[in-house]
């Protein structure tokens, strides 16, 4: 484990490297001037060459590469040009709010997906898994923008249940949340009902049904068990997506997180805060993914790290539900 472990951090760094480097590089050969859009509109040459030497935007761009790399390994990602602040301090203070959306958002996703994905599952080829998966096609349908619109002019104009924008009080976070939630679910509750689909078909199942196990413990205790992989992989990585900021939400609902900040930053060609930006997400993001692979063998006792460092199952297939729980 401690050498699995060390091998992935090694990728992981050797990942937000390459990431880093790719934005940066990305950022300079895009079209834009940030000393243009710092200036204001009807900027003098001289007001353009005054604020590309403040900002260093006038060095070489290997020269340039050099600073951002020497303070990628001292923390100091540089000044924000539009709030005249550490970058990464200007992230770090908007993320709470993003880590708090996401986890709402997640949080709602599987109280209620993983429940409706085993319904489903436990009603195949009837007229109740016809209406489900009507409603999750409609869910998986409807692009967060709009979803988010409809909600804020019914529960925050027609009926001014909850704010309408910001995080003023907790009650500001329902919309978001729901406004993810309603994607997310479809999504999920989906993907669930195929793989207990699978596995209240599998043939340990139907031994253990012939044994006089009751169907409750046949879908939560063999079947969800069975399950509970690709469930907690595919959670994790929506975590992991919304950690990077859902900007379309958060402009929506004026929400102060790091989607709104990327928008501004990338408004104003503010280098330093876009680098800032993708560096903290994507080691959120790394440890996310880490945190996952650590968790398979805790729900599936046969899943090992193997030589090669990656979490496997064994060749072997399940045969009773000893064999499931073991």
């Amino acid at each position: 484990m401690a050498t699995y472990i060390v091998k992935r951090v090694g990728q992981s760094v050797l990942t937000l490297f390459l990431t880093l480097t790719t934005v940066f590089v990305l950022l300079r050969l895009a079209p834009g001037d940030p000393a243009a859009a710092y200036a204001g509109p009807n900027p003098t040459t001289e007001d353009l060459a005054r604020i590309r030497q403040q900002f260093g935007l006038d060095d070489s761009l290997l020269v340039q590469y050099g600073r951002f790399l020497k303070g990628l390994l001292t923390g100091d990602l540089g000044t924000s040009f539009s709030f005249q602040a550490p970058a990464l301090d200007v992230v770090l203070e908007r993320l709470p709010y993003t880590i708090t959306l996401a986890f709402s958002a997640i949080l709602v996703t599987a109280l209620v997906a993983v429940p409706l994905g085993v319904w489903m599952a436990r009603h195949t080829n009837t007229a109740r898994e016809f209406g489900a998966n009507l409603t999750t096609i409609a869910g998986q349908s409807m692009p967060d923008f709009w979803s988010g619109v409809m909600l804020l002019t019914l529960f925050a104009v027609v009926l001014p249940v909850f704010p309408a924008s910001g995080f003023a009080t907790w009650g500001g976070l329902v919309l978001p949340t729901l406004t993810i939630a309603i994607l997310q679910v479809a999504l999920i509750s989906r993907m669930v009902a195929r793989e207990m689909a699978t596995n209240m078909s599998a043939p340990f199942l139907t031994v253990a049904r012939s044994r006089g196990v009751s169907e409750t413990s046949l879908t939560w205790h063999y079947g969800m068990r069975n399950s509970a992989i690709p469930v907690v992989t595919a959670l994790g990585t929506r975590f992991a997506a919304m950690l990077n900021g859902v900007v379309v939400v958060e402009v929506v609902f004026a929400w102060p997180g790091v989607g709104s900040l990327v928008v501004r930053a990338l408004e104003t060609r503010d280098y330093p805060l876009i680098q800032a930006t993708v560096l903290v997400t994507a080691v959120l993001t790394v440890l996310v993914q880490l945190l996952i692979d650590l968790a398979y063998p805790l729900l599936d006792p046969r899943v090992r790290l193997t030589k090669t460092s990656t979490p496997a199952r064994p060749a072997s297939a399940q045969a009773t539900p000893e064999a499931a729980t073991a």
